[in-house]
């Protein structure tokens, strides 16, 4: 009864009507940033943190946070399913978990059933979405009941493994994962030491006392870093959008979808909940899936609607999930969720057990806005579909100098200070060369936001423990979190050292 009651509020609070347009505002963006190739979720999100903070500047401090928050996960959820629309028409993965769309959609565009795979695409996400919010509404509370009783020991080891998670699955190579959390780390110790009060690698400059903002790095990394790509490898994209068709899918597109939509929100959602597993895994897996189970595994690559239902579901539902060890336990999932992390403690809401306690009102006016967000974009992608395909012809001209300058009067409304401009300007060229040499940037973000609290937590349980290490091993969850966390790092290296070895013996 407490929980229908707590949505009852939730419901309340969204449907006031500026988070009405906020989740609409949201959500429409959130499906273009989708669309538009390259700039994805993270870039969209991290962009928009300061534009939030704007429109919202004349309400109350848990009003703005609530209204912020809506509209920065419409952003997030809309551009799951925005990704699908470029997978499908040009065979450009709008962003990384829509890859294995562009499998079957863009097979499907080719027969002239771009409408058909688009709509399915949109079904899909919209029965995803509810899954995702109804299973975070029954699971949210128990979770959150469970994170009170974690010690400081506890918590460190599962923040440890969040960033392991990260480390093994983000990029092709372990070692890099590895190398930018470590540095996602390091760039969080700068500024003055909350405890002792010493100045961390600030070099005497005051302007770095307060440490570096955690919104000019994730906006210089993404959305800098992505307009230098495209500038310096002249990567324009080319080709000519498929034809839609019937937008409507048929009865048989209908039904061949139904089961795998069910199985790619299940297996999609629970993927989503691990921390570093996210959207693109949950794809991947859902269309493998489908395609072991499948009576005619040979269809898919070649325009089977199962293809695209599968994949696209996992991948929205997987969002849902990853809001789950948000904000019951204050541990991102992935890149996004990192960034909205951010954005909560920009309005001194901290996300954690104690959320649903303190901050019942973005807690649940946010996944009542979820319901609410995921039928709009229903509503909204159905019917334009054709329109939204022609955002995929916006000149790169007029794109460019758009994300340039809301990147750099983003920043400079929130900080104020030139300095901070530099630090843009220097994170986006560093972007850029991380990803040009693989290097993944979602270890970093996710270093640079625990970073503090992997810190605050490892001093907690040694003061405790009067700087006994053992405690890490001595308490049985912390040891369970330690444990996971090593296989999750040694396990993909043996599996990769034995395939090395079946191969060298078969060559032999």
């Amino acid at each position: 009864m407490n929980t229908l009651q707590f949505l009852a509020d939730g419901f309340a609070t969204a449907f006031q009507w500026h988070n009405l347009l906020f989740a609409f505002i949201g959500v429409l963006i959130g499906t273009a940033v989708g669309v538009l190739p390259g700039i994805g979720p993270m870039s969209g999100v991290a962009l928009l943190i300061p534009v939030t903070a704007s429109m919202t500047g004349g309400l109350p401090p848990e009003s703005a946070a609530t209204s912020s928050i809506i509209l920065l996960a419409g952003v997030y959820y809309g551009a799951m399913y925005g990704g699908s629309t470029t997978s499908i028409l040009l065979n450009t993965p709008g962003e990384s978990s829509s890859v294995v769309t562009t499998l079957d959609g863009y097979q499907m565009a080719k027969q002239g059933r771009a409408g058909a795979a688009l709509s399915i695409s949109a079904i899909g996400s919209f029965v995803a979405g509810v899954f995702a919010v109804l299973a975070l509404i029954v699971l949210a509370e128990p979770l959150s009941d469970v994170a009170i009783k974690f010690g400081p020991a506890d918590y460190f080891s599962l923040m440890l493994l969040g960033l392991c998670a990260v480390s093994g699955l983000a990029g092709k190579s372990i070692t890099k994962a590895l190398i930018m959390t470590v540095f996602g780390l390091l760039l969080a110790t700068i500024g003055m030491d909350t405890v002792s009060g010493v100045a961390r690698f600030t070099f005497d400059i005051p302007i770095l006392y307060s440490g570096l903002e955690f919104l000019t790095v994730a906006v210089g990394l993404f959305a800098l870093g992505e307009v230098f790509k495209t500038i310096l490898e002249k990567d324009y994209g080319s080709g000519a959008i498929s034809k839609i068709g019937r937008i409507l899918p048929t009865k048989k597109d209908l039904k061949d979808s139904a089961g795998p939509i069910a199985r790619g929100s299940i297996l999609g959602f629970f993927i989503g909940i691990l921390p570093g597993a996210g959207a693109t895994l949950a794809s991947f897996f859902s269309y493998l899936m489908e395609k072991k189970i499948s009576k005619n595994p040979g269809s898919f690559g070649k325009g089977n609607i199962a293809g695209v239902a599968a994949p696209e579901s996992a991948n929205n539902a997987a969002s849902g999930g990853a809001m789950i060890p948000l904000l019951t336990l204050g541990i991102p999932g992935s890149g996004t969720t990192a960034i909205l992390m951010g954005a909560l403690i920009m309005y001194n809401v901290q996300p954690g057990p104690l959320l649903f306690e303190e901050h019942p009102q973005v807690a649940w006016g946010l996944i009542a806005s979820m319901l609410i967000g995921n039928l709009l974009l229903l509503i909204l992608n159905m019917p334009l579909v054709k329109v939204f395909a022609k955002v995929i012809q916006t000149p790169p001209k007029y794109l460019i100098p758009i994300i340039v300058a809301i990147s750099i009067f983003g920043v400079y409304a929130v900080q104020a200070q030139i300095f901070d401009l530099m630090l843009l300007l220097a994170c986006g060229v560093l972007g850029f060369l991380f990803v040009r040499n693989d290097y993944p940037l979602a270890p970093l973000v996710l270093g640079l936001v625990l970073g503090p609290m992997i810190e605050n937590n490892m001093r907690r349980a040694l003061t405790t423990s009067n700087g006994d290490f053992m405690i890490f091993v001595q308490k049985p969850l912390s040891l369970v979190f330690l444990i996971i966390a090593a296989l999750w790092l040694i396990v993909p290296i043996l599996m990769k050292r034995k395939g090395k070895s079946v191969i060298i013996n078969e060559e032999g």
